[in-house]
């Protein structure tokens, strides 16, 4: 049997919540453990019950991103995902500075949303595609200070390093990736970790866009 993925709903939208719960509850491997519609009840559940992954939407009270923000800094077990209608580029980009994993458009089908959220607890990371090939466009018109921060980052990653974050862009979780390379999945955790560090990004997502350029700019990461 698959261990259960238990997910914090939080939306301000009653009737969208209770489609969303169903859809999600349907699955024998996944249950909503609570449901709020505020950044207040966000932070809360996710305090209270450490689920695996919480689902916000951007416009609730008291704003998504400020809950992902503050969730991120008290509970960094828990992955963050936003569920929202917005595709605006400050939303997209101020959810994953703010420690979101996923962020997901409310115009998804049921049987997508629930392979999204099996993704998300296996370690991949999500973003609507449209929406990041979008991100990796600003990616390449970032200022010069920011694209200097990303070369001194990249040129200090070890070999090793490199080929995790390649792997990252590929969309590969840890597991596969430590599958690929013969290392253990822990191994492949303490490497991540070193490679967001260096690079000064929160989460994978951000790091896949600063690989994804430095490959379509120079060929490698150097």
């Amino acid at each position: 049997m698959n261990e259960e993925i238990r997910i914090v709903l939080i939306d301000d939208h009653p009737l969208f919540r209770e489609g969303v719960a169903h859809t999600l509850n349907s699955e024998p491997d996944i249950s909503i453990v609570g449901e709020g519609e505020s950044a207040e009840d966000a932070v809360r559940l996710a305090t209270d019950l450490l689920p695996d992954i919480i689902l916000l939407d951007i416009s609730m009270p008291g704003g998504g991103v400020n809950a992902a923000k503050a969730i991120s800094a008290a509970c960094p077990v828990v992955t963050i995902a936003m569920l929202t209608v917005s595709e605006h580029d400050d939303d997209v980009l101020g959810s994953l500075h703010c420690g979101a994993q996923g962020y997901i458009l409310k115009g998804i089908g049921g049987g997508d949303l629930i392979r999204i959220v099996k993704d998300l607890h296996d370690g991949n990371p999500y973003v609507s595609p449209n929406l990041f090939a979008r991100l990796l466009s600003e990616v390449k018109e970032g200022r010069k200070s920011e694209k200097q921060v990303t070369a001194e980052g990249l040129s200090a990653l070890t070999s090793r390093e490199e080929q995790i974050l390649e792997l990252i862009a590929t969309g590969l979780s840890n597991k596969e990736i430590g599958a690929k390379l013969g290392i253990a999945e822990k191994t492949v955790k303490h490497y991540v970790t070193n490679v967001l560090q260096k690079l000064q990004v929160r989460n994978r997502v951000e790091a896949a866009l600063i690989a994804q350029k430095a490959m379509s700019d120079n060929g490698s990461f150097n």
